[in-house]
């Protein structure tokens, strides 16, 4: 069954079509009531509605019928001769484009039946084609035109009516309210059209908003998923090429006295990482399972892991040095966007600083942010490589939680990340 908005116009057409081949959906179409089409009739713009010429000269013969009855039958001045009659035909016909040019059309209407009451003729008969050009101009222009061309009009027909006989311009000015009800009505349905034309504008912009919003929290979580997945990816196989080097340095150093133990260790550690970046990969792709929720995040990591990076990239190497003062738990946002800020930086210190990097992680909160430093004494990348998305990837960090980073290579040598994170961030933050 399908619904439309108070400003649209219930269509059936399409409901049977033998030329579009069926399908498994089964699709059931109603027609639209008599009580919807008038008022979907009514809140439409006669400019904009469909077949608006060929209702319009429907229109034309119906009153014109009316007309010629109200001059057979009703006793309001001498019956038309034939000029009569051809000027009150006539006046009928401009209202087949009332819809184009309702202006032009009252004026040629105004024009034929002005001649037509001056020769005394029977003045009910084109009352209504006279109130139908009325209330098309009334309700497709203006209020301030359609009160001008309302006066215009009410002049001309009392100076006519002036010139055939003083009593019936007497009685035409007692029942000129019904012109101005005509008009007034004309202008009471252009505002109601406006105003359901507004409601459907604001619908459709709602729907709009909500589509914009979903696409951006799409793009919003691809982008996490990226990021999730270059620090665990670039931070496990830094290590894992790390600990394979030193078990292939153990390996090749003195093959007739092999380290058994320091191959095993290695080989361990391997293994190790492995585990933990298997772990970290699932968490991390969870939100892409089609039978969870969408807003599914899993588990954040948090300040409580970054002893685990430490000693990770202690066994890579590093000679790391800690100084974690932390007094207050932070959001779960923020401890998120530390761990992978540390995780990075430690990462590209165990990559670019050179071998047994002296590496210095310092964390402390203050009133309403949580620091976050980490320097090296390496030598930094190689000049002229290709940059990876670390550095950006870490900014982004700090960015989606409203912090700040600042990352580069220090005065006396090495390379400093230095990083502030609010201690109180929106719902929803990731």
């Amino acid at each position: 069954m399908t619904r439309s908005f108070p400003g649209a116009l219930p269509s059936w057409k399409g409901a049977f079509r033998p030329d579009v081949p069926e399908d498994d959906t089964v699709q059931e179409t109603t027609r639209p009531r008599l009580g919807e089409r008038i008022m979907a009739a009514v809140n439409r713009d006669p400019r904009t509605a469909p077949h608006g010429t060929r209702n319009d000269a429907l229109l034309a013969v119906v009153l014109a019928a009316a007309a010629v009855c109200a001059g057979l039958f009703i006793d309001d001045g001498r019956r038309p001769d034939a000029l009569g009659w051809t000027l009150l035909l006539a006046a009928h016909v401009p209202l087949v484009w009332r819809r184009r040019r309702p202006l032009l059309v009252l004026a040629a209407i105004v024009a034929l039946i002005a001649p037509y009451h001056a020769l005394d003729n029977n003045h009910a008969a084109p009352t209504l084609v006279a109130y139908v050009a009325l209330y098309t101009v009334a309700v497709t222009g203006r209020p301030l035109r359609t009160v001008l061309t309302g006066a215009v009009v009410l002049s001309v027909s009392l100076a006519v009516m002036l010139t055939v006989n003083a009593h019936r311009a007497l009685e035409l000015l007692q029942t000129s309210g019904w012109i101005i009800a005509v008009l007034f009505c004309g202008i009471d349905v252009r505002y109601y059209r406006q105003y359901v034309a507004s409601i459907v504008e604001r619908a459709v912009r709602a729907e709009r908003t909500r589509e914009e919003e979903a696409r951006r929290r799409v793009a919003e979580e691809r982008l996490r998923i990226a990021r999730d997945l270059h620090d665990l990816l670039a931070h496990s196989i830094t290590l894992i090429g790390v600990q394979t080097s030193v078990a292939a340095h153990v390996l090749a150093a003195d093959p007739e006295r092999l380290d058994r133990e320091a191959v095993a260790k290695a080989l361990d550690d391997i293994a190790g990482t492995c585990r933990t970046a298997r772990g970290e990969l699932r968490t991390t792709l969870e939100v892409l399972r089609e039978h969870g929720p969408q807003d599914t995040r899993g588990p954040l990591p948090g300040l409580d892991g970054l002893p685990d990076l430490v000693a990770a990239a202690r066994l890579a190497g590093a000679r790391v040095e800690q100084d974690l003062r932390i007094r207050t738990d932070p959001p779960p946002a923020v401890g998120a966007a530390a761990y992978r800020i540390v995780q990075e930086a430690l990462t590209n210190a165990v990559r670019h600083a050179g071998p047994e990097p002296a590496v210095r992680l310092r964390l402390y909160d203050e009133p309403g942010a949580l620091r976050v430093s980490v320097t090296d004494d390496g030598t930094g990348p190689v000049p002229g490589g290709n940059p990876g998305f670390g550095l950006v990837g870490m900014r982004e960090r700090a960015r989606s939680v409203g912090g700040t980073l600042d990352a580069g290579p220090r005065p006396d040598g090495g390379f400093e990340v230095t990083a502030a994170l609010p201690l109180a961030v929106g719902e929803g933050t990731v």
